[in-house]
């Protein structure tokens, strides 16, 4: 192999960009996006990412589904979704090539490992000939790099590496080539290799060497031009990191525990996408007590077991664990202890497509208990707003003794975006007393504006009390069969949660005022929304948006705002759940739009559907 000879290249401003990786399972991907993500937050860039794994854990290697993806929108422009389509594909493999290829933009950049393209390897992937041959790509800038010789040529020197060794550096050759054709700082991935292998000095000094090869060959005149990222003109002061959804709600619940003064308790059982919550609470040692149960039905009955006990008690899964825990939620319910559900959705129903995103479980979080059992539900809107959801989750629960659920799901919970940091005095304040009068002491008795109940931590002198799944009491908290004595019970439960509602902030809709057209949105459709209504806005549209963070109650003023528009639309990943839960409480006719695919919506998508409802005004979509 020849390195290539200097030439002098061309070099573009960009205000946006979007680069993916796509390998096999064992390529190391998700490391190199995950890297070259901390460089673009490091360098003051805008980032939203889109993790995209298998869904087997063992799929078979050089298979279409073995394919792993980590796809970053990164630049100086205020960034809502990871992108729709690829400026840079890195595809290490044919089947990362064939897999992707459709989602990258005419004339866009191909990255391609060629000394991955052998006969056996296209015929694994289901490709009848070479596109590195043939006149597949003519459409595209193909690049056919031997990232795996040079890793090799480079490493020759480490005789103490295995050869598997050796070939598992390659994605930091290929992250250096990228580093390189956009002109990123090679520091901060320098320093984080040093951090991660400072006790393995072989395998630190390997992934160096094969990182510097990287942008040494890029270097030398292969790139007829590269990029350089227009500087965003002002940044707010503060400190500022790059954050997960998931870390997000870790430290959400860790600072509503500090600000409330009251201890953090969280049971849980690993499931994928929530695994990285319980991860990320484990490391704060300090901060909450972090219980690792045997199945999902115990983590939550510890949890209970410690809000009983006056934690501040939290439980996080995705949608099978999420099953697995109504009844204990039913039980929490009747008994009236604060707790906090994290439902990181995925691809259901059953185990479904575990890596992939989904809204699906909206109906189940609503209804999906028996008996009356409502509970407030809340949804993030982003990686960051994980954390200020999972505070006022945590408030909420404890201001008015109730189970809160919160939604994420995968694209937010393992996507990632800069943060910046709040100052404790930033945050809503959270107070919380514990009773401790025995004087006119009733277990069920009413705080006037909540309609909480007395929490009265067990073992407190004079306050002993009956707590359990059978209907008690008003007031006495004595178990109790008398039928209008359940009604009023059942009713009382419903207006503490319908109370919540006074505490939401009025809406703010974003956009034309008179717009003729409403997109609404919740979850993790705010991106693809937001982004979509931008573009049209820009082009002349009438056209506005609105996001929901309370799925129940549902805003006071929501019914009125939405009634202000002669169009509504709906965008959801599922079936249409909110759509569905809108129509019966408002009795409005709401347009839905709906994909159910394990992938997030487009912008193209959305805008498509908005320019269809507007171009027939005769068509009556909304009450108006």
């Amino acid at each position: 192999m020849e390195t290539p000879t200097s030439h002098l290249e061309q070099k573009e401003e960009l205000t946006m960009s979007v680069i993916r990786f796509a390998g096999d399972s064992g390529d190391g991907m998700q490391l190199a996006g995950d890297l070259f993500t901390s460089t673009a937050a490091m360098m003051g860039e805008n980032v939203a990412t889109l993790p995209d794994y298998p869904a087997e854990i063992r799929a078979p290697q050089g298979t279409v589904a073995g394919v792993s993806g980590f796809q970053i929108c990164f630049g100086s422009d205020e960034i809502y979704t990871p992108g729709d389509f690829l400026d840079v594909l890195v595809a290490m493999n044919p089947p990362a090539l064939k897999v992707n290829l459709s989602i990258v933009k005419k004339g866009g950049v191909i990255l391609v490992n060629e000394d991955s393209f052998s006969a056996k390897n296209l015929e694994k992937a289901g490709m009848p000939s070479n596109p590195l041959l043939d006149q597949s790509l003519k459409d595209y800038d193909v690049y056919k790099i031997p990232i795996q010789t040079i890793t090799k040529n480079a490493l020759a020197g480490l005789i103490s590496l295995s050869p598997k060794q050796v070939d598992q550096c390659k994605n930091l050759t290929a992250l250096g080539l990228t580093y390189r054709l956009f002109n990123r700082k090679k520091e901060y991935t320098l320093k984080w290799l040093e951090r991660k292998f400072k006790s393995k000095p072989e395998i630190l000094q390997a992934n160096k060497i094969a990182f510097e090869a990287g942008w040494e060959y890029g270097e030398h005149g292969v790139f007829k031009k590269t990029y350089t990222q227009v500087k965003q003109q002002s940044i707010q002061a503060g400190t500022y990191r790059q954050i997960t959804g998931n870390i997000a709600a870790a430290l959400g619940l860790v600072a509503a525990s500090r600000a409330s003064r009251v201890p953090l308790f969280l049971g849980s059982y690993p499931i994928t996408p929530a695994t990285d919550i319980l991860q990320e609470l484990s490391r704060y040692k300090e901060c909450v007590t972090v219980f690792q149960a045997e199945d999902e039905i115990a983590a939550i009955g510890a949890a209970l077991g410690a809000s009983y006990g006056g934690s501040l008690a939290a439980t996080t899964t995705s949608g099978p664990g999420f099953s697995l825990k109504s009844e204990f939620i039913n039980l929490a319910v009747i008994s009236e202890l604060p707790m906090v559900i994290v439902n990181v959705q995925r691809v259901g129903p059953s185990t479904g497509l575990p890596t992939k995103t989904e809204q699906a479980d909206l109906f189940q979080a609503l209804w999906g208990r028996h008996g009356e059992s409502p509970v407030v539900v809340m949804a993030a809107q982003s990686p960051k707003d994980c954390f200020y959801t999972l505070y006022e989750a945590s408030r909420v629960a404890l201001r008015y003794m109730t189970p809160v659920i919160v939604l994420s799901d995968g694209l937010i919970g393992n996507g990632s975006e800069v943060w910046k940091i709040p100052a404790e005095n930033e945050l809503p304040e959270i107070k919380v007393s514990y009773r401790t009068q025995t004087e006119g002491f009733l277990p069920y008795d009413r705080d006037h504006e909540t309609l909480a109940r007395p929490w009265a931590i067990p073992g407190t002198p004079g306050l002993e009390h009956r707590i359990g799944g059978l209907e008690k009491e008003d007031r006495s908290g004595k178990v109790s069969h008398a039928p209008l004595n359940h009604e009023k019970m059942v009713k009382l439960r419903a207006e503490k949660v319908a109370r919540v509602a006074s505490e939401i902030k009025p809406l703010e809709v974003f956009g034309d005022p008179k717009a003729k057209l409403l997109v609404l949105g919740w979850g993790s459709t705010y991106g693809v929304i937001r982004q979509a209504v931008q573009k049209l806005l820009k082009a002349g549209y009438q056209v506005a948006c609105l996001h929901l963070r309370y799925l129940n109650p549902l805003p006071n003023d929501l019914k009125e705002t939405l009634e202000k528009f002669p169009k509504v639309l709906v965008p959801e990943n599922n079936m249409g759940q909110l759509w569905y839960k809108l129509r019966a409480e408002y009795l409005i006719d709401i347009e839905k739009l709906n994909k159910v695919q394990g992938q997030p919506f487009c912008v193209d998508e959305v805008e498509h559907k908005v320019k269809e409802m507007l171009a027939n005004p005769g068509v009556k979509y909304a009450n108006k």
